[in-house]
């Protein structure tokens, strides 16, 4: 049996655009893969099982998908560990997803190049192909055109997914966003976080990023109070991450924060 961890995600920017004619929105993100992550373990087996986490359907589609793009019976079984919240903004399915297409793909005779996957992984969810990648990467199209980003590593991150909060559906809030006029001004927004991304030099420098247009939350000025040099929403939420320059009041956040929901202190990942 093969193992692997498969990393959560934040959104260091999104910003969000109109609807294209295939009902998606173009986006611009900053993807940065961090330590917090599920496990996937995989290995051979007479018929498709998927075990560990009853919710799933990625990585059983994930593992058809590869099946069918080598014309070949989908003979794995998967057993996911889960860490990463679930419906948190933080693209744990999509994580353990990637993971396990990766896994299952080493173990064909001849496995699939990446575009190949990233094929898969595309049809799957705008953030999955991200997850096939090492290092933070810019998103743009639907979220699955990517570029990878040298960006500042050094850096510690606290994960607050707030007591009692519970996601909207991704098309909801990509409505509610419509309905707010929220892609009004894209290009603007698109050309500052552009701007911004190319005067990265230093962790601290992240802080220009614009905010995120489709989540907010008050718990992001109660991050930067404590410290975070950024905080916003992570995708459509509801976690929160704040960025910190020392370990020390990452800590101090986190032990001021336990009242306000579930906590993790983590650090960016760069490989998969």
């Amino acid at each position: 049996m093969n193992r692997r961890p498969a990393a959560a995600k934040i959104n260091l920017a999104l910003v969000v655009g109109p609807p294209r004619e295939d009902g998606k929105h173009d986006v611009t993100t900053v993807y940065q893969r961090v330590a917090l992550a599920d496990r996937v373990a995989l290995r051979p087996s007479p018929a498709l099982r998927v075990t560990g986490f009853d919710g799933d359907t990625l990585v059983r589609d994930a593992l058809a998908g590869l099946a069918r793009a080598v014309g070949a019976e989908p003979r794995w079984a998967a057993q996911i560990q889960k860490r990463v919240p679930v419906a948190a903004g933080l693209g744990g399915g999509s994580s353990d997803a990637a993971t396990a297409l990766r896994l299952a793909n080493e173990t064909l005779d001849e496995p699939l190049a990446t575009p190949q996957l990233e094929r898969i992984a595309a049809g799957l969810g705008a953030d999955v192909p991200f997850f096939l990648h090492n290092g933070p990467q810019l998103g743009t199209g639907d979220g699955s055109e990517l570029e990878p980003l040298d960006l500042p590593q050094d850096y510690w991150i606290v994960l607050l997914l707030p007591r009692g909060a519970a996601k909207q559906s991704t098309a909801d809030v990509y409505r509610a966003f419509d309905e707010r006029e929220g892609p009004l001004g894209y290009e603007e927004r698109r050309r500052r976080l552009l701007d911004a991304l190319a005067a990265v030099r230093r962790p601290r420098d992240l802080a220009a990023l614009p905010p995120n247009d489709l989540a907010s939350s008050p718990l992001a000025q109660e991050l930067r109070r404590l410290g975070a040099f950024r905080a916003d929403v992570s995708g459509a939420g509801p976690a929160l991450y704040g960025l910190f320059l020392h370990r020390a009041p990452a800590e101090a956040a986190v032990r001021a924060l336990r009242s306000r929901g579930r906590l993790w202190l983590t650090v960016p990942a760069w490989y998969f």
